[in-house]
């Protein structure tokens, strides 16, 4: 059993730092990109508060396809540039939505999230998939979450 959780009271850039360790260890040497991006969506479950979702959508063809996640069911087709998953998607940028209600285009997929964080994963110059975090906190995510999710996307991107 995996136990990879920090303590309630580590500094947040401290816990990405393990979170990309974990996630580093759980992946490595794993050939299987389903087993990989379920394994980091419990990761991600488990290491961050406050969320309702957490999970990945993969770029098939010219559209967002569910992925492994942790939450509520979810829209399972997303058009590129539909969303703010479809808007980091499309513009390969990342997007820290303080209150989703307030994003032109936001699909509700689950009436509870207010705020999202989705980071693109790239590999050899395109978006394969983006990482989306949900919280029914409106401006749950910050700079450190952004840059923490970044990095964990870029040790994801030969691996899923």
């Amino acid at each position: 059993m995996y136990d990879f959780r920090p303590a309630d009271d580590c500094p947040k850039p401290e816990a990405y730092r393990q979170l990309r360790d974990a996630a580093d260890a759980l992946t490595s040497g794993e050939p299987d990109p389903v087993a990989n991006m379920a394994n980091i969506a419990a990761l991600l479950w488990d290491f961050l508060p406050d969320l309702n979702w957490a999970g990945f959508y993969r770029v098939i063809e010219d559209e967002l396809v569910l992925g492994p996640f942790m939450g509520r069911p979810a829209c399972i087709r997303i058009p590129m540039g539909t969303g703010v998953c479809g808007a980091a998607a499309e513009t390969g940028e990342t997007q820290l939505v303080e209150d989703v209600h307030s994003f032109p285009g936001h699909i509700a997929c689950d009436a509870v999230t207010n705020s999202e964080l989705v980071v693109p994963v790239h590999r050899d110059g395109r978006v394969i998939a983006v990482i989306d975090l949900d919280s029914p906190t409106t401006a749950r995510f910050d700079g450190e979450d952004r840059a923490g999710i970044e990095e964990l996307a870029s040790v994801l991107a030969d691996r899923i």
